[in-house]
Parts: structure tokens; sequence; C-alpha cells
């Protein structure tokens, strides 16, 4: 039920995928003993096994008397806030959630952008529901969801009245500081809390994501099971063992021979999200000093009829990584015609995943000829279980090449430039001298 890793495409030997194999032992050791650079951040990596229990089933309380009050759940968040959640959503329910009959909210992601058409949208949609909100944010203050969980607070006021209001809002924040905590207390929100320890882009494991899938109706006591598996998996010191090791020497050796961008492809439409965390999770891991593979992704079969066209014959600088769901796939067969104007009759009584499968296949060896390394990632299905395993595998290869790299895979400091810039030109006080600077 694990995740396993296929090299064939990759043209890497055995012997190289040895010599790597020292290296990213330190490196694994550094992130399982929490001895390296951003180690206050490396809350996550045992979490899987040692999580609040008592909070858990506050969760799982929380998110029956959302269903049972609400026909929308908002989710306020941006970032690691909202992406691992919004990714398990699409994964496990797919990609027409909303739009299907079901026992549970409708969801929607907001604060994680400040378009005003965006937001406008959704309360024009939600206007005449029920609704109960999740508000993310250690701090209270980050900008996207801050304006916007402003403008929905008032929102909910307006229909509900203040305490109802208050019933109806869950705030889910640091456990003793900041903005959002102490609006929470004075509000008397009920509250769940993001660990000082784990940063927003590995929170997927904590009530961050946990709330919103639990309402969506994932079960996630499978979900962390399937975690838990990994961390006893995935932090095995043995490359024989540990797939991680292998997509981590994988990915390295790519870098170490110049090719710079990582492609994420997937052949099931409901991981297109998953593919948005993904990029966070590496983006804002490895891009530090000047260094860093660039990650970006692909939904096939759809994009190998537009970028199919670079991937295949474009500048040779890219290597790729595709995900494979080897079974279990809804069972469509095609029928046949018999005029067969289409011409599609050799495909008669094939199943859809089948052809799927063997348009995954024939596209892998067409890449690998045109000079493009791949490696193939396989899970049996997707289930709350195995997304939890695939999600921690991911974690740990990211921090593990994070430190191979030579990079601290747990801090962001690019991300606040534009913070900065934005906040001056907005005239925020205390940026006077910023504003001036960009303004001149």
């Amino acid at each position: 039920m694990s995740v396993s890793v296929d090299l064939k495409g990759s043209g890497i030997s055995f012997k190289l995928l040895k010599e790597f194999e020292v290296e990213i032992k330190k490196a694994h050791q550094k992130l399982f003993d929490k001895t390296g650079e951003g180690s206050d951040f490396l809350g996550w990596v045992d979490w899987p096994i040692r999580y609040d229990k008592q909070e858990f089933e506050r969760i799982i309380s929380a998110s029956e008397k959302i269903r049972q009050k609400s026909q929308v759940f908002l989710v306020v968040g941006i970032g690691g806030s909202y992406l691992g959640s919004k990714a398990a959503l699409e994964a496990i329910k797919g990609n027409f959630h909303n739009q299907m009959n079901k026992d549970t909210p409708d969801i929607f992601f907001v604060g994680n952008n400040i378009s005003s058409r965006y937001l406008k949208d959704i309360l024009e949609i939600i206007k005449d529901k029920e609704i109960c909100v999740n508000v993310i944010s250690k701090s209270g203050t980050t900008t996207e969801p801050a304006v916007a969980f402003r403008i929905i607070k008032k929102m909910m006021e307006e229909k509900y009245g203040r305490e109802e209001s208050a019933r109806r809002i869950f705030a889910t924040t640091d456990k003793s500081k900041g903005a959002l905590l102490e609006l929470a207390k004075k509000e008397n929100y009920e509250t769940f809390v993001i660990g000082d320890d784990i940063g927003g882009r590995f929170s997927v494991i904590t009530p961050v994501g946990l709330l919103p899938m639990s309402v969506a109706g994932i079960d996630i006591r499978e979900f962390m099971h399937g975690a838990a598996s990994g961390y006893e998996k995935y932090k095995t010191p043995n490359i024989d063992i540990n797939p991680c090791f292998k997509y981590v020497a994988f990915r390295n050796i790519m870098y170490s021979k110049g090719k710079k961008i990582e492609i994420l492809a997937n052949y099931e439409p409901s991981l297109s999200n998953f593919s948005e965390w993904w990029k966070q999770l590496f983006g804002e891991s490895e891009g530090k000093d000047h260094k860093g593979i660039y990650p970006s992704s692909v939904n096939f079969t759809s994009d190998l009829h537009s970028m199919g066209q670079y991937i295949q014959d474009g500048e040779r600088h890219i290597f790729e990584t595709v995900i494979r769901i080897a079974g279990h796939n809804p069972e469509i067969i095609m029928p046949e015609d018999e005029n067969n104007l289409d011409g599609l009759n050799y495909l008669s009584g094939k199943s859809l995943a089948d052809i799927n499968e063997k348009a995954l296949e024939g596209t892998f060896l067409a890449h690998v000829e045109g000079g493009v390394p791949n490696c193939i990632i396989s899970v049996e299905t997707l289930d709350s279980y195995t997304l939890g395993n695939l999600m921690y595998f991911f974690m740990v290869s990211c921090g593990t090449s994070g430190y191979l790299l030579g990079v601290n895979p747990f801090n962001q400091p690019g991300v606040e430039t534009y913070k900065e810039n934005m906040f001056a030109l907005l005239g925020k006080p205390g940026y006077e001298e910023l504003q001036k600077k960009l303004l001149s």
C-alpha cells in the first residue's frame, strides 16, 4: 500500500545511485534526528505517531456539527493553509465534489488571492445557503486571508448575528499568540492548533488539513494511518528499502547534470491540485541561495496536446516525475460501433483505465527516447490511507532533498519581499521610507 519508485527511464545506473546513497543518508539523518538547519520546524516529521489524539477527536466532532448545520463550508487560508486540504478533497472526492449529490457541504476556498471578482462570485453562489467557516492562519495578519475573513466575518454577523456567527466560525491558529487567537478568544470561536514547530507547507497532517478533509467526508483516521505507515517506512536509511532515497537521488542527479526543471505529470484530473500542493512544497523549500530545481506540472493526457510538444522537442533542461495510479480505477468499457467512422473499434471491449495506462506507457517511451529522463511514482489506488502515505513520502523527500542541496528547507525568506513592497505601496504605517523609494 506504500509508494514505489521506478527509475527505469532515468538513465541512472545502480552504481551511481549507490554513490549518492552516502550523502542522502547524511541529509536524511539530519531530518529524522532533527539536527539540520531549520530544526525548529521539524515537528511534522514524527507528527503522524505523536499527534494530539484529543484534538483529533474534536476535529471529527466539529466536522459532524458543521455537516449537520451547513450547506457550505468556507475555508479561508493561503499557501499551506489550503493547498493540502484542497488537493486531498479533489484526489479523494473528485473534481466535481460540489456538484454531486452528497450528505456533506459544498466546500469553497477563499483568502488565497485578493481578487474581488473571485470573492464576489463565491459570495453570490452561497448567499442563500447555510454557512460555516474555517479561518486558518498562525498570525491572523497574513494579508490575503485576513482581508477575506474581515469581509466574511461581517457577512456572517449580518446573516446570523454575532452569537450564532461565532458558533459557525472555527479558527485554526497558533496555540498561544497572534491576532487570530486573540479574536477567537474574544468571539468564542472553537479553535484548533497549528504547532509552532510545523510550517504551513508541511501542515496537511495537522488540523489545517484535517478539519476540511473531515467535513468533506474523507476518513482522516485512515489518512493519518497512511502517514504513520509512511513514517515507519520512510525513516529507514537504505536506498534498497526506502523509495524516498531513490526519488531524492533521481532529482539531485538530474540537477547535477544541468536538468533544472522538474515536471510532475499525472494522468488523473483529480490530481491537478495535488500538483499545486507539491509545487509549493518543493518550490518554497528548495528555492534558496540561487539554488533549486524549478517545480512545474502538467495534466496528461490533456497537456500532451499543448505542453507535450515542448517536453518532446524543446530544450533538454527538464526531467519528468510521473504519478501513476496502478489499479482500482472505475471501469468504463469502450463500446463497439457498427459504422466505426471514428476508426476506434480496435479499442472495443477495452476499459478506459487500460487505454489511459497505455497512454502513460506510450508517453513514457516517447519522452525517454526524446531525452527527458523519467521517474514513475506508483500507488495502487487513491484512497485516504494511500494519500496520507503519498503526501508524507513527498514531505520526507522534500526535506531530505533540501538538505542534500545545501539549503534550509524550512524557511521562506524570499516571500517577504513582495509583502514589504505591497505594504509600502498601500501606505501601511512603518513603511514610509520604502514607499518613497518605490515611488521615486
